[in-house]
C-alpha cells in the first residue's frame, strides 16, 4: 500500500526539519571535543625565582625538556613573581631551595594552575623534597572549582540565545524597533537573573556585583541584538545561526573550563576577541586582579553589542525594502478583496514561519 500525499509531505516536512540538530550533532561533537577532549599545555608562562646559574640552569632544563609546553623565565624574587601573577603574566612561580615553594593564582585559571603543579611537583620530587603551594589569588568560596564564572555565562547564553528565537518568531510581525526593545529589555531581565545566581544565590563572587551586572548585561544584549538582527536573514536557520556563534565557538573560547594556553591554537585565537571570552576574562580581572586588563575585555562586549545595534539596522532597513510598493488604483471592492486575501495569506505566512521557529527553539 503507497503511501497517501499527506504522509509524503510530513514525511518530507520531517526530514527537513532533522537536518538542524544533526547539523548540531556535529558542530556540536566538533566544537567541544576538539576544544576539550585533550587539554596539554602550550607556551605556558611559568616563572623560575632565583639568580645564579643553578636557577639558569633549571629554568633552561625545564624549557628543553618542555618542548614547547612551557615558556620559562626567570625572576629575581618572590615579590616580582606574585606581581606576575597577579597581573595574569606568569601562571606559576616556582621557588627553589631546600624546602620549594610553587606560587598560582587559582582565580586566573584553576586547570592552569593545576597543569603547573602536575610540573612542578615532579621537580620537586627530583630534588627529594616536598612541595609547598601556595595560592596569590584564590577564588570565592562559593566557587571552589574555579569555573562558577563559566556556568554562569551558561546561564547569560542560554536566556538570551532562546530569547531570540522567541522574538525573532513570534515578534516578527512587530517593527524592528519594537523587537530591537523587547532585546534590549530580555538582555536586562537576563542579567539580572544572571547576577542573582553570582551573588546572593550561590556566591560565586564575593565583591564586585556591580561590575559583574555591567558586563553581564553588555553580554547578553550583545546576543540578542546579533541574534534579532540574523532573523531577518535566516529565519528558520536562526537557532543553529546563534548556537554555532554564542555556544560552539563561544564556550569552547572563553577559557572558562581551559585557557588558550591548554588548548589548540584554532581556540586560543577566538579568545582573543570572542565575547564569551571578553565576559569571562572581564569578570575575572574585575573581581579578583583589581581592574587588571578590564578595559580590553569591555571592548569587546561593547563591539559584539555595536555589530547587533548594526545588524538590527541593517535587518530593519531591509525589511522596509521588502514591502511592496503602492500600485495602481484598483476599484473599492476589488482591493478590499485583495487586501483580506492577501492579509489571510501573509497571516498563515507568519503562522507557519512562527512555528517553525518555535520548533527550531526546542533545540535550545
Amino acid at each position: 500500500m503507497s503511501a497517501g500525499p499527506n504522509t509524503t509531505g510530513a514525511l518530507r516536512h520531517v526530514l527537513g526539519h532533522l537536518l538542524t540538530p544533526l547539523l548540531m550533532c556535529v558542530g556540536m561533537g566538533l566544537a567541544y571535543l576538539g576544544a576539550f577532549h585533550a587539554p596539554a599545555p602550550h607556551d605556558l608562562r611559568v616563572d623560575v625565582v632565583g639568580s645564579g646559574p643553578t636557577t639558569q640552569v633549571l629554568a633552561q632544563t625545564l624549557q628543553d625538556k618542555g618542548a614547547g609546553a612551557l615558556d620559562v623565565r626567570t625572576v629575581a624574587d618572590r615579590a616580582t613573581a606574585v606581581t606576575a601573577l597577579r597581573t595574569q603574566d606568569s601562571f606559576g612561580a616556582y621557588i627553589p631551595g631546600e624546602k620549594p615553594e610553587l606560587l598560582v593564582a587559582s582565580a586566573s585559571s584553576d586547570t592552569s594552575a593545576m597543569a603547573v603543579e602536575k610540573v612542578f611537583t615532579k621537580v620537586a620530587a627530583g630534588q627529594d623534597a616536598p612541595l609547598k603551594v601556595t595560592d596569590v589569588t584564590p577564588v570565592a568560596s562559593g566557587d571552589p572549582t574555579g569555573q562558577g564564572v563559566f556556568f554562569l555565562l551558561v546561564a547569560l547564553s542560554i536566556g538570551a540565545y532562546a530569547s531570540v528565537a522567541v522574538i525573532g518568531g513570534a515578534g516578527s510581525v512587530l517593527p524592528m524597533r519594537i523587537r530591537a526593545l523587547l532585546a534590549a529589555g530580555t538582555s536586562l531581565v537576563v542579567s539580572l537573573v544572571g547576577t542573582l545566581f553570582a551573588g546572593p544565590v550561590f556566591h560565586l563572587v564575593d565583591r564586585g556585583l556591580g561590575g559583574v551586572w555591567a558586563m553581564s548585561w553588555l553580554y547578553a544584549a550583545g546576543i540578542l541584538l546579533v541574534g534579532v538582527g540574523l532573523h531577518t536573514f535566516l529565519r528558520r536557520w536562526t537557532t543553529l545561526g546563534v548556537m554555532v556563534l554564542f555556544v560552539m565557538l563561544n564556550f569552547t573560547s572563553s577559557g572558562g573550563i581551559y585557557r588558550p594556553e591548554l588548548q589548540p591554537g584554532f581556540f586560543g585565537a577566538l579568545h582573543a576577541f570572542w565575547n564569551g571570552a571578553g565576559f569571562v576574562e572581564g569578570v575575572r580581572g574585575h573581581v579578583y586582579f583589581d581592574g587588571h586588563a578590564v578595559g580590553g575585555h569591555l571592548l569587546t562586549l561593547s563591539l559584539w553589542l555595536l555589530a547587533g545595534i548594526a545588524l538590527v539596522v541593517t535587518a530593519g532597513l531591509a525589511e522596509a525594502r521588502r514591502k511592496p510598493a503602492n500600485g495602481p488604483h484598483v476599484p473599492a471592492a476589488t482591493q478590499a478583496g485583495t487586501t483580506e486575501a492577501t492579509e489571510k495569506k501573509s497571516q498563515e505566512v507568519t503562522e507557519a514561519e512562527t512555528e517553525e521557529d518555535m520548533e527550531e527553539a526546542v533545540a535550545v
